[in-house]
């Protein structure tokens, strides 16, 4: 007996598995630093957690709609009202089990067996995956700094072929951080509605953006595309599991027999807690966060390319650094795993993320405080020696 064939189009995820190795490590006793996976090191903030602890007080735990709970989703609403001066009624919002469980049901929406997405490389690697578990295609788009590692629209023109869908794109990006404003969304979005495409957007890191970058939304450019975002990393929720997408109006009912049939209804704990993260009291707290990430990645980057790491582009949203190795260095996944088993520090190496110059690149995240991080940049220092 045999597991089914479209297993062999997925590869394991790389950054979970050093998580694992570096959990071992941990729990035998060598102080290991956590510079893989994109898992803020801030708690969930406290109005949240009263929230949950409420909601089980009062038996907040039964089922939702598979739309998700309509107060949480009229939240959801309203934060477009309010952060982005758009209107986005509740019957195009759907509460998910985390992103992953949204961008499930956008594909499964969406994409036929046998067709394509068009998606940058570097990328998140479970989205080309998503779509190989529908007999799908992720087209991997070779991408760099000079495109600010995002779809550019000649790209788009030259990749999209008669099994194309649409594309996926990510803003900002993981693993590199970039991020893409109205006027390039706007400029992409025509040119895949040109050819009857579908416009996907991953924005799972929203409000993690800095300096001067603004924050804003794809649904500002139209109604006719599709949103996925989550409470996981600007409202620190990962272990939650819970998201929200957003879709045009004619595919509701659609993506709603979908939620029913694939995952009933997303937690409704989560759900309960998750309304208080629209709270201004919460909001302070994520925004303090989110300046803590500034100043943390505004130690590293500099601190990196003293090393010799080639970073082209200040990553200007989520928390992490992707990086060229040093010229001196060997391949990324073995250095990697020498880092992790002689200095104790985990990163993820760029072949999990696609296949362009991959073996030369690196993530490092810098959600974690910066005393790790220099202890970090210490031990890295002593890797290349």
């Amino acid at each position: 007996m045999q597991s089914a064939g479209r297993l062999k189009d997925i590869a394991p995820f790389k950054v979970m598995e050093l998580l694992s190795r570096a959990n071992e490590l941990a729990m035998a006793g060598q102080d290991v630093i956590h510079l893989e996976v994109g898992e803020p090191d801030f708690d969930t903030p406290a109005p949240l957690i009263n929230a949950a602890q409420h909601g089980l007080s009062l038996g907040v735990t039964k089922y939702t709609d598979a739309r998700g709970n309509l107060e949480l989703r009229q939240a959801i609403s309203n934060h477009y009202a309010n952060q982005f001066n758009i209107e986005v009624g509740t019957d195009r919002i759907f509460v998910t089990a985390g992103a992953s469980g949204g961008l499930l049901l956008l594909i499964g929406l969406l994409v036929n067996a046998g067709e394509n997405l068009l998606m940058a490389d570097p990328g998140y690697p479970c989205n080309r995956h998503f779509l190989a578990s529908f007999g799908a295609e992720g087209r991997l788009v070779p991408v760099s700094a000079v495109d600010n590692y995002q779809l550019t629209p000649q790209a788009v023109k030259e990749w999209w072929n008669p099994k194309t869908r649409g594309v996926l794109l990510a803003s900002p990006a993981n693993p590199t951080g970039s991020v893409m404003g109205l006027e390039d969304l706007q400029v992409l979005y025509d040119v895949v509605r040109d050819r009857d495409g579908v416009f996907l957007v991953d924005e799972i890191y929203q409000g993690l953006s800095y300096e001067n970058v603004p924050v804003c939304t794809a649904l500002s450019v139209a109604d006719d595309l599709f949103v996925v975002n989550s409470f996981s990393k600007y409202f620190g929720m990962t272990g939650w599991r819970l998201g929200w997408v957003v879709v045009s109006e004619a595919f509701s009912w659609d993506l709603e027999k979908l939620a029913q049939n694939l995952f009933i209804c997303p937690s409704a704990i989560a759900q309960h807690a998750a309304l208080a993260a629209f709270s201004a009291r919460a909001l302070e707290i994520m925004e303090f966060q989110r300046n803590g990430f500034a100043r943390r990645r505004d130690f590293l980057v500099p601190a990196l390319r003293e090393l010799g790491f080639d970073i082209p582009l200040d990553p200007a949203g989520a928390f992490y650094v992707y990086c060229g190795l040093p010229d001196s260095v060997e391949d990324s996944e073995s250095f990697c795993h020498r880092l992790l088993e002689t200095e104790f520090v985990a990163i993820t190496p760029g072949t999990d993320f696609g296949f362009y110059e991959a073996d030369r690149k690196v993530r490092i995240s810098y959600a974690r405080d910066i005393a790790q991080l220099e202890e970090a940049v210490i031990r890295i220092e002593r890797a290349l020696l």
